[in-house]
């Protein structure tokens, strides 16, 4: 039998496409993005943003996250959620084909395999980021029934 926490923390995480990312404003202030995400192993979170995007000037100011996966389908009695924290690395241009091989394995429903060529030059996106997370914890309600509290 597995560990249910673990279980529950991998199910979460495959069954679901976007992460919320948590980056910090220039004035202190909380900023929250949901951004479609893919996975190695569970511990490395890889997503493609605008080098514009104002989450993506945060982490490069401030290179440390806090993120939330929860499937928002669920029952207000059932909810799940996986909240990591971790410090992202921009994907260096010459680890971009190694990277996008890994990050772009497996993409769910009419989301697009990026390839090296398609997130370098003039192309409007990158491989922002790769994030690992050391660790996670994990939500449930009060009274799980295999979980308790």
């Amino acid at each position: 039998m597995g560990d249910p926490l673990r279980d529950m923390a991998c199910g979460v995480i495959d069954n679901n496409r976007y992460i919320t990312l948590g980056t910090v404003e220039p004035d202190g202030q909380p900023r929250l993005t949901p951004v479609y995400f893919t996975h190695h192993e569970y511990r490395v979170f890889y997503w493609v943003s605008s080098p514009e995007a104002q989450h993506s000037h945060n982490v490069l100011r401030q290179p440390e996250i806090t993120a939330v996966i929860f499937d928002s389908s669920v029952p207000p009695v059932a909810p799940e959620a996986v909240y990591l924290n971790a410090t992202p690395q921009q994907v260096p241009e010459d680890e971009l084909a190694a990277e996008c091989a890994i990050a772009f394995r497996t993409v769910g429903g009419g989301a697009k395999a990026f390839a090296p060529g398609d997130l370098t030059g003039l192309a409007a996106l990158r491989l922002s980021y790769r994030a690992t997370a050391p660790s996670y914890a994990v939500h449930i309600r009060g009274s799980h029934p295999t979980c308790g509290r």
